[in-house]
């Protein structure tokens, strides 16, 4: 009986007087609201943010809003034309990307080191206008190079952006990843980066702490992470093996690695970077927020 009114009902009344006891009292009972089932507040020990690459299909604007309503904090690895959109949902980018070479292309090369200066000299006043912190960066692939020569060249190159960072409080920071999948990477290990940090001598200089990377090099997750903390401005999460979802079908068990985390007192970011495995992304997403989320 679609669209129908209290006039209809009484012209039909003659019709059925059944009909219209019950188009009576379906007129006359308040109608109820159903209850809408609002997430659990999260507990707010860790800041939570997410890469939006593992959920490409999304649009940005659509993304703020289902990552607003779980409770996410901060939406990452984005350029600089994608900054407004997520502050304009009341939303930060914890990670920012926009300068540098690649991956494979970094500041261990120095004939990369004018190329590099002058694209993040451009991109670090942005970042401090944007009123965000981190700013990705990369060692790039070792092609022969000892860690000595690394270290050396690195520290080189970003000794010569340190005054810039710091005059805008922008804090470069170096992702350690595997060398297996990111073949001849350089900043591979964690102790790597901290001799680099030592190097650099600054502290808008850190490390960006990828769990799932570290697990393939090195594992001793925890214990790095208490070890090393200070020299984190940034952490990512991922499953072992194949950078799955962060529950119990992976090697990993996070709200142990979590609780290590909050002992520490760090205060940055948790970066959900895994790859989701569900049909619905979002429940994939939920579910590991909730199980970091400690």
């Amino acid at each position: 009986m679609k669209n129908i009114s209290r006039r209809t009902a009484i012209k039909t009344v003659l019709a059925g007087s059944a009909a219209m006891a019950v188009s009576g009292m379906e007129a006359a009972a308040p109608a109820k609201k159903k209850k809408v089932e609002k997430p659990e507040p999260l507990k707010g020990n860790i800041r939570h943010s997410v890469s939006k690459w593992c959920f490409g299909s999304y649009p940005l604007d659509e993304f703020c809003e289902i990552c607003k309503n779980i409770g996410i904090e901060s939406i990452e690895l984005l350029d600089p034309q994608d900054w407004p959109v997520v502050q304009k949902h009341g939303l930060t980018v914890a990670m920012c990307q926009g300068a540098g070479l690649g991956i494979d292309r970094g500041f261990n090369d120095p004939k990369l080191h004018d190329e590099l200066v002058a694209s993040y000299e451009k991109v670090i006043p942005m970042v401090a206008e944007a009123g965000l912190t981190n700013l990705i960066c990369f060692s790039g692939r070792r092609n022969g190079l000892t860690d000595l020569q690394g270290w050396e060249n690195c520290a080189q190159g970003l000794k010569r952006l340190m005054p810039l960072a710091e005059k805008h409080n922008v804090v470069l920071t170096m992702e350690l990843l595997n060398s297996v999948g990111h073949k001849d990477y350089q900043c591979d290990h964690t102790i790597w980066g901290v001799e680099l940090c030592r190097r650099v001598g600054s502290p808008n200089f850190k490390l960006l702490y990828d769990i799932y990377h570290m697990q393939i090099m090195e594992g001793n997750i925890i214990e790095n992470i208490r070890k090393y903390h200070e020299y984190f401005s940034h952490i990512h999460t991922g499953g072992n093996p194949g950078r799955a979802e962060i529950d119990e079908t992976q090697e990993l068990y996070y709200p142990a690695i979590m609780k290590a985390v909050v002992e520490t007192g760090y205060k940055g970011f948790v970066g959900q970077e895994f790859v989701p495995k569900q049909e619905d992304k979002i429940a994939s997403l939920e579910k590991c927020i909730r199980i970091c989320d400690v």
